[in-house]
């Protein structure tokens, strides 16, 4: 799972990225500077999904941690772009299966190295 984790965080990174980048520059063109500013926070939002999905790979508890950051910011910059929330609730649900991965993954070297659990 933390493969397709990865790789979802990281595609779904680059196409919020560019949907923002044309958010920002159509606020800017229409002197909307409130579109103009969700869309720079769109920017952020897609460059944490991008670190999330890359941290994926090795950290999937750091990814998770950062998807929810994503999430918060996109939360935010909603009000005024209104597809951020799209993308917010792809941030929660990328967290959620960063989370499990992680749990998965621990509980498996856990059971590898013998350790019994309390």
């Amino acid at each position: 799972m933390k493969i397709a984790v990865g790789i979802i965080g990281i595609l779904l990174g680059l196409i919020s990225m560019l949907q923002s980048c044309a958010v920002a520059t159509g606020g800017s063109i229409t002197a909307n500077h409130d579109l103009a500013g969700a869309g720079s926070v769109g920017v952020l939002v897609g460059l944490l999904f991008f670190v999330g999905g890359a941290f994926a790979f090795g950290l999937p508890l750091v990814s998770a941690i950062i998807f929810v950051v994503g999430s918060l910011f996109a939360f935010i910059a909603a009000s005024s772009f209104t597809d951020m929330k799209i993308w917010a609730f792809a941030d929660l649900i990328l967290a959620a299966m960063a989370f499990f991965a992680g749990r998965s993954a621990r509980a498996a070297r856990i059971k590898a190295s013998g350790v019994a659990q309390k």
